[in-house]
């Protein structure tokens, strides 16, 4: 019998450890997932959204997914990361901060970079005092992989960055320096996590700045456009969120010294190009609905601010954090379609067609 991985031991042993935990951006996508994760253990949470991007029916999901005793450990607070007095109210009391609010999206930030600014450097400074005030044990923030930018070296290693290609690039990275910083001065113990194109149940599929996966899934359910811009050759190193989890998880119990203060890739160190991903969902799909007519894709211009390739060296994550993903790519899709199937089949809130989806 193999020996239990460090996420299935801290899953073990959690519930016994009870702790009050905050989740920032808890009605969005990964948000919910911590949330509902945290919850099924028996821990206390805190959860700290505006709805810019969130959804009451995340909240709703997590309510129908636990037990009535574990969502009343649940406390929601309506607020927003670029007010103080939200940041300060939602830290008190909390042992452990898993920051995941921020406005996603290259092309959001190309359109509004004060926005973008506001939220993700404004806001994130503001969790960082509050934290600090509050004495947390552990600060986890959300980070990204636009931050390696046009540095050219597969797969990314987290020391090796290049010159970063949006706004939404400059913010992340920013935030890795404060963090950085308040380490240093102030002693917060913070972790910093290089998502790459997270995606699963709960990824919004509607406006402007939609994910690929859930976007491009709705298209085929909806027998829209599914669009693709370049030549489909791009690559991503797409992460189910249940690895998301399990790093976030992982990263806010690190017992080794070593591990704290830094920042990590978190994915599968797999390569992926939209034609193969289209493909993989078009497979997908049709397990559940044989017969189902998916039409090719149409193919348009490179996007501004989008790099080529993305690859993540994970090493670093499974040595210090023993992060270890349970999802590859294939198998997240399988594990998400059948949510996908019962939440986006309606053309009751259409997408408009021309809208570009977004890489995170």
């Amino acid at each position: 019998m193999a020996p239990l991985t460090a996420y299935e031991q801290l899953r073990q042993g959690l519930p016994s450890r009870p702790a009050r935990w905050l989740v920032t951006g808890c009605a969005g996508f990964i948000g919910s997932h911590l949330v509902e994760t945290l919850l099924a253990l028996d821990q206390t949470v805190v959860g700290l959204d505006n709805f810019a991007t969130g959804h009451r029916r995340n909240l709703d999901e997590i309510r129908d997914a636990v037990t009535p005793a574990q969502w009343r450990k649940f406390l929601f607070i309506e607020g927003d990361i670029r007010r103080p007095d939200d940041c300060r109210t939602a830290c008190q009391g909390v042992d452990y901060v898993l920051h995941q609010a921020a406005l996603g999206s290259v092309p959001r930030s190309l359109a509004d970079p004060l926005t973008t600014n506001a939220a993700n450097i404004d806001g994130f400074l503001n969790m960082l005092v509050a934290a600090r005030d509050a004495g947390v044990r552990r600060f986890v923030y959300a980070a990204s992989s636009s931050t390696y930018g046009d540095h050219p070296a597969l797969p990314k290693v987290e020391e090796n960055i290049g010159q970063l290609l949006s706004p939404y690039a400059v913010t992340k990275r920013v935030n890795e320096l404060y963090a950085d910083v308040f380490g240093r001065c102030y002693g917060l113990a913070s972790i910093g996590l290089r998502y790459f194109n997270v995606f699963g149940p709960r990824q919004d599929p509607e406006g402007a700045y939609a994910a690929v996966i859930p976007r491009w899934t709705r298209a085929m359910l909806l027998g829209e456009d599914v669009l693709i811009n370049g030549d489909g050759e791009t690559s991503r190193d797409f992460c189910f969120v249940a690895n998301a989890v399990q790093a976030n998880l992982l990263a806010a119990t690190a017992e080794n010294p070593e591990a704290v203060n830094q920042v990590y890739n978190i994915a599968l160190n797999e390569r992926t190009s939209l034609n193969m991903l289209f493909g993989l969902l078009r497979d997908a799909l049709l397990e559940h609905r044989p017969g189902w007519r998916v039409d090719a894709p149409l193919y348009r211009d490179f996007r501004a601010g989008d790099v080529r390739h993305s690859q993540a060296d994970i090493a670093k994550a499974a040595r210090l954090l023993g992060y270890a993903p349970t999802h590859r790519l294939a198998e997240g899709i399988r594990v998400a379609m059948p949510w996908y199937l019962a939440r986006l089949a309606s053309p009751a809130a259409p997408v408009e067609p021309d809208r570009e989806s977004s890489f995170r």
